[in-house]
């Protein structure tokens, strides 16, 4: 027994000794302040807060989206479904009630109605204005007479409205537009349009420093007598056109004197105003 104890004792001082004393000695006396515990590590939850960000944004706009939706009842459908099927032919409306799917035809112009239309050429859909239903008669010689869609165009010489290189209407030439004014007061709604015309021939003179000035003048010249013959003046208008618009060639007399002239268009109204 004696012997046990003594190397009881002896196994305990010598593990009292060595590494471990040296431990213990560290951990307890003056160094134990210096000691810490090292710490474990935590597992990094962060993401969770996103997770969680995104999971309400979700159930926030389907809270929304259902609150806008419109419920749908067996009732409301079958009024659609009848709704439609009145404004359709009765072959479809035979059709849907079989259960199959059909879509409504097109409906195409019929091909006795649809107008012809030819390759290459615009169309135009507005209607022509109408013939001016004006009876001109007997004018009398120095007055030229053409019609066209909705127009009635009176040409006159210059020669018997005009002195040469002057603007003022001779006796004659009012004699000539007074003829005029039974075919004008048949039709009070048209509007009456003066060109004046001249040749090629260059015109310099105080009053008058080109032809676009000589032919304005003898314009206006014209719509002057008219009104003072009673038109109304807003159906007047005047245009000086000088050599522009020729109806024949400058080059010899005859084509010159064609092209002296004074045109007076009555113009039917627009439709379509």
């Amino acid at each position: 027994m004696q012997a046990s104890s003594q190397s009881t004792s002896a196994a305990t001082s010598a593990s009292d000794s060595g590494p471990n004393r040296a431990i213990s000695a560290l951990r307890s006396g003056r160094f134990e302040r210096w000691h810490t515990d090292p710490v474990p590590p935590q597992e990094d939850e962060s993401w969770l807060v996103t997770y969680l960000d995104v999971v309400t944004l979700l159930l926030a706009m389907m809270v929304v989206m259902l609150a806008f939706s419109e419920p749908i009842s067996e009732s409301f459908r079958g009024e659609k479904r009848e709704s439609a099927l009145d404004r359709q032919s009765p072959i479809v409306q035979s059709a849907a009630d079989a259960g199959t799917s059909i879509v409504p035809p097109i409906p195409l112009p019929h091909p006795a109605t649809a107008p012809a239309r030819v390759e290459g050429e615009p169309q135009d859909m507005r209607p022509a204005p109408p013939r001016p239903a004006v009876e001109v008669g007997d004018l009398g010689q120095g007055i030229e007479v053409t019609t066209g869609q909705g127009v009635v165009r009176f040409r006159i010489s210059s020669e018997v409205l005009f002195a040469s290189g002057d603007a003022s209407l001779t006796p004659e030439g009012q004699a000539v537009i007074d003829r005029l004014l039974p075919a004008f007061n048949q039709a009070p709604d048209h509007t009456i349009v003066v060109e004046g015309h001249s040749d090629n021939v260059p015109i310099n003179t105080p009053r008058f420093p080109s032809n676009w000035e000589l032919s304005a003048s003898r314009a206006g010249a014209v719509v002057r007598h008219l009104e003072a013959r009673g038109i109304n003046p807003t159906r007047l208008r005047a245009s000086g056109l000088a050599d522009t618009r020729p109806v024949a060639d400058n080059a010899t007399p005859e084509g010159r004197s064609q092209n002296r002239r004074v045109e007076i268009v009555m113009e039917a109204p627009d439709p379509q105003r």
